[in-house]
């Protein structure tokens, strides 16, 4: 384990920082705007990001939310130069943290199948595959 990881709310100064974490990591994908994904999380008491910080720099994040009955994790990301150290379990707990003091008795996240070393990642931290299907329906048409 390296230096220890503080822990902060993302306040919206912090936007183009997060958005070049995700970005650097590829969770950025063109029909999500990360700068909207951001600004809306911060909007609203149901949500946050949370922040990893060395040294004053944001090195990971976690973006968290709940729809009153789950928890949900997304944008679980730590700079490529730092991973294998820690980092995103450390980010994962933060998030687990904060749903459990909302409240929250579970918590999902959502992998794509583009995405699937992360996998055992998530497996290590006592997540397991749901049998369920996941639908969606576009509500506003997503830009290419």
């Amino acid at each position: 384990m390296t230096a220890s990881l503080a822990i902060r709310d993302c306040v919206p100064d912090d936007r183009d920082a997060v958005a070049a974490l995700w970005t650097a990591c590829g969770l950025v994908v063109p029909w999500n705007d990360p700068l909207a994904d951001i600004a809306l999380a911060l909007s609203k008491p149901s949500s946050t990001i949370l922040l990893g910080t060395l040294g004053g720099q944001i090195v990971a994040s976690v973006m968290v939310g709940h729809d009153g009955h789950r928890g949900w994790v997304y944008y679980v990301a730590v700079d490529p130069a730092l991973q294998g150290h820690g980092h995103g379990r450390r980010m994962v707990e933060a998030a687990e943290a904060w749903l459990h003091e909302a409240g929250m008795p579970k918590v999902q996240l959502l992998v794509r199948e583009t995405n699937q070393r992360v996998l055992a990642f998530y497996e290590t931290l006592g997540y397991a595959k749901s049998p369920v299907t996941m639908m969606q329906k576009w509500l506003t048409k997503p830009s290419p």
